[in-house]
């Protein structure tokens, strides 16, 4: 599968997802142009890219293909937090 088939599948799986999980009293129309690819790597027949959408509810979602089995994994995250953390002021205590 080439990179350009691979992130098409991903925008489909996202778009689809998303479609189902919009809250009907929102009224949104959603479709795969409102996807967009963050990150996308290959290596040998294994591909993963991590995509999000133009709707502002913190979810991102990572897509990634088992080219050996033929197989995608789908996995959706909302995110919490974003901490900004300067390089000089590392420290293990993030509370």
């Amino acid at each position: 599968m080439n990179e350009q088939e691979f992130l098409s599948k991903c925008k489909l799986l996202v778009t689809d997802y998303t479609a189902k999980h919009l809250d009907p009293a929102d009224k949104l129309s959603f479709d795969v142009a409102g996807v967009y690819v963050v990150w996308y790597a290959k290596t040998l027949q294994n591909s993963k890219a991590l995509l999000s959408t133009v709707i502002t509810d913190g979810m991102y979602y990572e897509v990634t293909y088992n080219g050996d089995k033929d197989e995608f994994y789908f996995d959706a995250y909302k995110k919490f937090e974003n901490i900004l953390i300067p390089g000089g002021e590392w420290n293990s205590d993030l509370t």
